[in-house]
């Protein structure tokens, strides 16, 4: 009886450890899984971003172009209608004043859009 109990006590520590054993292999393998779909998660994440970053430079450098394609505009029709300087700086000062953005104006005369700074004197 003695040898009978002493024989199963060795069989079932020895069954777990080898459950032990088993356990450790499945719990480094899990960990292992895990960091690689962690390093993959990562690498996804990565190359979402640089494909962000890809279109708004796309979107900044079309962008730009059409920018420049309406400054070109402008500039020949400020060529070809010289009224349209004249319109816009109006434009641009009636939003100013309803805007109150300016504080003061000060009037200069002018003749011939010369300023007349000799205007207090007389002439001799």
């Amino acid at each position: 009886m003695c040898t009978v109990a002493l024989l199963l006590s060795v069989v079932l520590f020895n069954v777990s450890v080898i459950i032990s054993q088993i356990v450790k292999v499945q719990v480094a393998s899990y960990n292992v899984e895990i960091q690689e779909l962690n390093g993959e998660a990562e690498f996804k994440r990565a190359e979402q971003n640089k494909k962000i970053l890809i279109e708004q430079a796309r979107a900044e450098r079309d962008a730009a172009s059409l920018r420049a394609e309406a400054i070109e505009i402008v500039g020949a029709a400020a060529q070809q209608y010289p009224e349209y300087r004249l319109q816009e700086f109006l434009g641009a000062f009636g939003s100013a004043l309803t805007d109150q953005s300016i504080d003061k104006i000060i009037f200069v005369p002018t003749e011939a859009n010369i300023p007349i700074t000799e205007a207090g004197r007389t002439v001799k």
